[in-house]
């Protein structure tokens, strides 16, 4: 309710034509392609006229060579130098020993507890709580993946609405979920089952919704300090409380499912008008003439591979007629291994300018959502090998969509990656597929920057998205699910099958009785 008196403000003005910019808090607490796509919302909506404020935590982002020109207003978190250490030591398990098929949920529970940890820090800090609450924001945009996010933006009391930058099933927030063709998260499974497919994607939903639970429970304790009254927020109620949901994917990638009205595909933000590529990678690319180049690049977070890894995919890369610019750090490079000729590694590359290049033959990627969008956008067909987190359902689609193929980490070899980057090459049905998905991608009425802008310009004229939510949102579950209703029609028709049984009784009595008298 604390926002409320300033949604209707903002009506107010937007009526009067006095509402030209609204203040904006935008925040990111983790790095990485979080980081990325959060910096590109703050720049659109700046851009567009409002006044935009963007809260990140210093040292958390692990991209090399990112630079960008920041238009607007900076307020740096600075986390403890230990959470920095716990923080990279689990993004290097995650990268590592997870990311070679050993399960790592125990892990995230973990990272998710110490990230819940550090955000209690944040949210008693109140040298940055102070001043952000005294600015009165009008929305706060968030990262919809953190449920630390959501807890600062109830704290300042101010609306909000989420971004979500993976793909559907990581988080609930509301959705409808039929589990015959929607996939769970963690399900291996497309939008086409069979029997055992639906059975099997039924016993992972429910597996799905125990990991968010347990993902969600990490928060409790910071939930107790920081909201001491009754009753105490929920990090799903606070999902389904936004006022829009903005999903970073597109028609042309996801499975078709259910939505509501108040979710918006806004995949390809990241995407850019193309500039001329730097030199060194022109005459890279120049020197292999009409066979072109490959590029690779298994997101913004990898500095490293183990050493095994970097020399089978060498090796297989060597095994190309092509080019392949491959974004590894060379101070990394195990100095015992002699780079393929065919090979140039860098520890930055221009990835949206290489992929609109007329010579580029592949993208091997890790399945990132930015890099998937940006790559069906440019039409190039990709070969996926997921790492963690959403990835694998990523390349799951990138295959049922035909627009590329996929290997495991713990199963490349030399021999099958080569073999699966030929193959999509050579077979043109991978390029004419994601040629109409980037016909499909381009085509939508508006960009994803205007389709951003719209809608948050959209709730802030309109005081909010009630008109945009269910009912359903404010049921307890049992009235969403019906089963007041199936247990009122149980005890009917018993009753009814018991009271018929009694009367058929007495009637069946009564018969007997009249032939009794009868025969006397």
């Amino acid at each position: 309710m604390a926002g409320r008196p300033a949604r209707l403000l903002v009506l107010l003005l937007s009526w009067l034509g006095l509402l030209e910019g609204a203040k904006i808090l935008t925040l990111s607490l983790f790095g990485g392609s979080h980081y990325l796509l959060m910096d590109r919302v703050a720049r659109i909506l700046q851009d567009h006229g409002h006044d935009v404020t963007f809260l990140q935590p210093s040292g958390l982002h692990f991209i090399s060579g990112f630079k960008v020109e920041k238009k607007y207003q900076t307020v740096l978190w600075f986390p403890s130098e230990d959470y920095k250490q716990e923080y990279k030591k689990y993004i290097d398990f995650f990268l590592n020993e997870g990311l070679l098929g050993r399960d790592s949920f125990a892990n995230l529970l973990k990272f998710m507890k110490l990230h819940a940890t550090q955000c209690s820090h944040l949210l008693r800090s109140t040298d940055i709580m102070g001043p952000l609450k005294n600015e009165s924001f009008d929305l706060v945009v968030v990262d919809g993946t953190d449920g630390g996010a959501f807890l600062f933006a109830e704290k300042l009391g101010r609306p909000w609405v989420a971004m979500l930058p993976v793909t559907f099933g990581v988080l609930s927030f509301g959705l409808p979920e039929p589990v015959s063709y929607v996939p769970a998260f963690y399900s291996p499974l497309t939008d086409r089952m069979d029997f055992w497919g639906r059975v099997k994607n039924s016993l992972m939903f429910f597996m799905s919704t125990w990991k968010e639970w347990s993902m969600d429970a990490q928060f409790d304790d910071l939930i107790r300090e920081q909201f001491p009254e009754d009753p105490k927020p929920e990090l799903l109620h606070l999902r389904q409380k936004a006022e829009l949901w903005f999903v970073n994917s597109d028609f042309a990638f996801e499975f078709a499912r259910p939505l509501l009205p108040n979710t918006v595909y806004i995949g390809g933000l990241t995407d850019k008008p193309v500039e001329p590529i730097p030199p060194e990678f022109e005459k890279f690319i120049a020197s292999f003439g009409e066979v072109g180049f490959v590029l690779v690049a298994l997101g913004s977070m990898v500095s490293s591979l183990p050493s095994q890894i970097l020399m089978e995919m060498n090796r297989a890369f060597g095994q190309l007629p092509q080019g392949v610019i491959w974004k590894c750090s060379p101070s990394h490079w195990p100095k015992d291994v002699k780079l393929a000729a065919n090979v140039k590694i860098v520890d930055w590359l221009p990835q949206n300018d290489l992929l609109a290049h007329p010579s580029i033959r592949l993208f091997v990627t890790h399945g990132g959502m930015n890099s998937v969008m940006e790559s069906i956008h440019h039409g190039v067909p990709m070969v996926g090998i997921p790492l963690f987190s959403d990835q694998p359902g990523n390349v799951i689609r990138l295959e049922a969509k035909n627009l590329g193929v996929s290997i495991l980490l713990e199963e490349l070899t030399a021999e099958t990656l080569a073999l699966k980057m030929k193959q999509v090459i050579e077979d043109k049905r991978y390029k004419a597929a994601a040629v109409a998905a980037s016909i499909i991608r381009r085509s939508h009425p508006q960009t994803p920057a205007q389709r951003l802008v719209g809608w948050i310009d959209h709730i802030l004229q309109t005081g909010g998205a009630a008109h945009l939510k269910p009912h359903a949102f404010q049921q307890p579950w049992y009235e969403q699910y019906l089963l007041d209703v199936i247990l009122f029609l149980l005890v009917l028709t018993l009753g009814t099958v018991w009271l018929c049984g009694k009367l058929l009784g007495l009637v069946a009595r009564w018969l007997c009785g009249a032939s009794k008298l009868k025969k006397a």
